[in-house]
């Protein structure tokens, strides 16, 4: 339809340029259109593919009768006229919905056998939420994949309030030992997420003693000088499965490390100061515990115990432990821990949840 040099021209244009015909199907798409929308967006086809709305067909979802895009595409169909409007898209990104505000205009395109060149301006506005959506995926890059590690199966949850999360589960094993790492930072949004990312870089996953691996992430903080509002708590632990041990850290971490046994629950904690330039040099100790086969490790976030329902109590501690109780292992505490907290919010959450869970 467009030949290589056009197609070349309008890619250069920071408005958004596309044309479709009179089903409403879109031919054509420039890069500036392209950029306000997901990266698996299709460069063409149909509108729910371009748009990427969420629903199985155009016309048939619970958002189509409120689709604006649509409406004015299809008054400029019915009429063979020139239309515009400000149309409120909605676009589906990561499980939530997103309105971007686009301003369009819509041609008969003439002798180009029922054609429409739309053109949208404003569109930019979205980049914003495009570049969310980039970090939002880096940042699932960085999570724990598989369900087992060093012949320990696990299992976790990670729940960001907002796009971006400041929490941080990391699973991984050296010289035979299996370590599980949840950090939470200060701060929420971007400014939380760019913090986690420099825990999963600044945390040695080289170094065996996890005291040692929490001195030099302390010190690498203190070379970034940020103020006293900002700092990082964490839990870590390492499972050796042949002296059937426990060595584990904390640093400001509220939550406890709980361990559930034939004889219930135990709450490990140790009193530490988080990572900040509140207390710099603070000597962090590793500590260990034994445990025996059938044993249940679970770490969690006070994203978990400071879950707030609408009356504003607290799911707490006690809560999180009757579930762990009511566990059979540890993708099964998971998996019941979310829907408790769920239940118990209405599906609102104030803070990121985070929890991650060792079968021993």
């Amino acid at each position: 339809m467009l030949g290589g040099i056009y197609k070349k021209i309008l890619d250069k244009l920071p408005a958004g340029v596309f044309v479709f015909d009179s089903k409403l199907k879109i031919v054509y798409t420039n890069a500036a259109f392209r950029r306000s929308f997901p990266a698996d967006a299709k460069k063409k086809g149909a509108l729910k593919d371009v748009l990427v709305c969420g629903e199985s067909a155009c016309g048939t979802g619970g958002n189509c009768a409120r689709c604006s895009f649509k409406k004015v595409m299809t008054a400029a169909v019915q009429t063979g006229e020139e239309k515009s409007a400000t149309a409120e898209v909605k676009i589906a990104r990561g499980g939530r919905e997103d309105v971007l505000s686009v301003r369009i205009r819509v041609f008969p395109m003439e002798g180009k056998n029922g054609l429409f060149l739309g053109l949208t301006d404003g569109s930019y506005r979205s980049e914003a939420v495009q570049d969310m959506l980039t970090a939002q995926k880096m940042q699932q890059r960085l999570l724990p994949v598989g369900k087992k590690m060093g012949g320990v199966p696990y299992s976790y949850m990670y729940i960001p309030c907002l796009e971006i999360g400041g929490d941080l589960p990391d699973v991984y094993e050296l010289n035979g030992q299996i370590y599980g790492i949840l950090s939470d930072v200060s701060g929420k949004g971007v400014s939380a997420g760019m913090l986690s990312a420099f825990v999963k870089a600044g945390f040695d996953r080289k170094q065996e003693s996890l005291a040692e691996a929490l001195r030099l992430l302390s010190t690498k903080f203190a070379e970034l000088n940020q103020d006293e509002r900002a700092y990082i708590t964490l839990a870590g632990v390492r499972i050796d499965t042949k002296e059937s041990k426990i060595r584990y850290v904390s640093a400001g971490h509220n939550a406890p490390i709980l361990l559930k046994n034939a004889l219930g629950i135990n709450e490990i904690e140790s009193p530490a100061p988080p990572v900040s330039n509140w207390i710099p040099d603070f000597n962090y100790e590793e500590r260990e515990f034994p445990f025996e086969k059938g044993d249940l490790l679970v770490l969690i976030t006070d994203g978990v115990t400071e879950c707030a329902n609408s009356a504003g109590e607290l799911f707490g501690i006690e809560r999180a432990e009757s579930v762990l109780l009511q566990s059979h292992g540890a993708e099964d505490f998971i998996a019941k821990l979310k829907s408790a907290l769920t239940v118990f919010s209405g599906g609102k959450f104030s803070d990121d949840v985070t929890a991650i869970a060792f079968d021993l």
